[in-house]
């Protein structure tokens, strides 16, 4: 999905604000951000999979091992809980189980409900990823990218928009 942004922007207003028009394309920007901010993660993911030679996992599959960590979970909460956000979940469980990196039980108070948890195999992928995703964290305040605080705002304004979103996806108004 790719978001087109006007080539005009409307000037501001006489007070000097900014308008809601104009609000539009960066609001755009910041959907395109976010958007190609999550395949480029995948594709580091995929980059250090690849220098490690470790070629039987996808960087979706690892990201949805790094989330679950201890937790054990049905395959229902995945979502429910962010810890994965695609569609083809019941697909990359299948994967995960196969090679080993998952292990699946049925639930011992509803049988239709299937539980999930990491195996070892599992916890060495988690922790590649953590070990990837710390040396990135340190090598952006090292290098100076960004900072604590700027981390923090860009978190808050996130978590505001989600929260938008939430209310706008159970709440149409």
């Amino acid at each position: 999905m790719s978001f087109h942004t006007p080539v005009n922007k409307p000037a501001s207003d006489a007070s000097g604000s900014v308008g809601l028009l104009d609000l539009l394309p960066r609001y755009l920007d910041s959907l395109s951000l976010v958007e190609r901010l999550h395949r480029l993660l995948l594709d580091v993911i995929k980059d250090e999979f690849e220098r490690l030679s470790i070629l039987d996992i996808n960087a979706v599959q690892a990201l949805l091992l790094f989330n679950i960590a201890d937790n054990e979970v049905t395959a229902g909460e995945l979502k429910s809980r962010g810890y994965y956000q695609g569609s083809n979940v019941s697909y990359n469980l299948k994967k995960l189980v196969e090679n080993g990196y998952m292990h699946h039980a049925r639930c011992e108070i509803d049988r239709r409900s299937v539980r999930v948890r990491l195996t070892p195999a599992g916890h060495d992928i988690r922790t590649v990823v953590s070990d990837l995703f710390a040396r990135h964290a340190e090598g952006l305040v090292e290098k100076g990218v960004i900072d604590h605080d700027e981390l923090d705002r860009i978190n808050a304004a996130l978590k505001r928009m989600e929260r938008y979103w939430t209310e706008n996806i159970r709440y149409i108004y």
